[in-house]
């Protein structure tokens, strides 16, 4: 069983002064009434132009950002590389409604491409439909396209055009993209446009990834039928899996709308679920390319006896997997030691744009059992490590 406990290799890449700045973070994020309160007082403040954008920036968005535009980025790529892991851009701006934002989206998400296209530290693009689109007009579309009206049908229309020039790109250059899944009310379009994208461009390689969330108790079966039908096209599959980051919310729409949660009830059946995802996608590993976005360490350990019991080595190009920067170094960078294909989501943006994207993963470290302070735990005794 491989060795995720090095702390020596899981932090050298931060100074003792760094550690004990993401330790007092992570002590903070273990209380959710203070992220709550944190997190409202930050928004309040940045709208009323209060001179906030300091004090977040030295601790939240350091921690978690790459910086506020791509070339802010470029110390941390080199940083990741040291280490042999990878980077994976992630233009974190959310909640713009309008053609000009969803342009310059579009553009910027091209511009991740470019930077991938000559540089072997950059492995893959990722964007989000609803950065590309107004977001009520893609929960219409998820949920019956029959009743869109004249202008909603254009819009379909110009997110079409805007995905699929950032695919065509990605298709010319050789650089694979992951369409990030969202919530389960604009899942189905993004599916929808998933599906089309790599039925035009992954017919020699992987380069269109679909995102799964296997929080959802329907996500098996789709998976399993997506392989299907891409085998009997004999077209190529990009898959990333994900445990999903959107729990909460999803459970209170559902409760308050009426409908069945789409939430599984149990961690368990969550865990369950992603591991049989797993194994599912190795066995089709002929036609699956997977990158297994996971903070979950029984997971990752599974996924690396699964490849050792089907003879596929570390670095096998078709299986990575990822984590989000500033969380779970134990994991990248210990498996990075081993030749394993790592790498790290590294969001950027304007701090204002970027802070629901800071705020979702102050609350996910609250809310996911144990993960605030398993990273606690680890920084201490590294800390400790270094001070005998």
């Amino acid at each position: 069983m491989i060795n995720l406990e090095d702390t020596d290799s899981a932090f050298a890449y931060k100074s003792k002064w760094e550690l004990k700045k993401a330790f007092y973070l992570f002590s903070v994020l273990k209380f959710p009434l203070l992220v709550k309160i944190g997190s409202v007082l930050a928004k309040t403040a940045l709208s009323l132009g209060l001179p906030i954008k300091k004090l977040v920036k030295k601790t939240i968005f350091n921690q978690f950002c790459g910086g506020e535009n791509i070339n802010d980025c470029s110390y941390r790529i080199k940083q990741l590389a040291d280490y042999k892991v990878g980077t994976i851009l992630d233009y974190s701006v959310e909640g713009q409604e309008n053609i000009d934002d969803f342009e310059n989206n579009k553009e910027e998400i091209i511009n991740t491409v470019l930077q991938a296209k000559n540089n072997d530290n950059i492995p893959f693009s990722v964007f989000k439909i609803t950065g590309l689109g107004k977001s009520s007009t893609i929960k219409k579309a998820s949920q019956n396209k029959d009743l869109l009206n004249e202008d909603e049908v254009q819009q379909v229309e110009r997110i079409k055009q805007r995905v699929d020039q950032i695919c065509e790109v990605a298709f010319e250059y050789g650089v694979s993209v992951f369409i990030d899944a969202e919530d389960s009310w604009y899942q189905d379009f993004i599916d929808y446009l998933a599906e089309l994208m790599i039925e035009k461009y992954n017919y020699k390689n992987p380069i269109i990834y679909n995102t799964i969330q296997l929080y959802r108790h329907d996500r098996m079966d789709y998976m399993k039928g997506l392989i299907q039908r891409c085998k009997e096209k004999n077209i190529l599959l990009g898959l990333k899996l994900v445990r999903g980051a959107y729990m909460e919310r999803e459970r209170e729409v559902a409760a308050e709308q009426g409908y069945k949660d789409p939430i599984h009830q149990t961690k368990n059946n969550t865990d369950k679920d992603y591991n049989n995802a797993l194994e599912y996608c190795l066995e089709n590993i002929d036609f699956v390319s997977l990158c297994a976005g996971s903070h979950n360490e029984k997971s990752v350990i599974i996924l690396t006896e699964l490849m050792q019991k089907m003879n596929l080595t570390n670095y096998d190009k078709r299986v990575y997997f990822a984590q989000l920067l500033g969380m779970s170094d134990h994991i990248s960078f210990n498996l990075a030691k081993l030749g394993y294909n790592v790498a790290k989501y590294v969001p950027y943006g304007p701090i204002k744009e970027v802070l629901p994207y800071l705020i979702r993963r102050a609350e996910e470290n609250t809310s996911v059992s144990g993960q605030t302070g398993r990273e606690l735990l680890l920084i201490k005794k590294e800390i400790k490590r270094r001070s005998v």
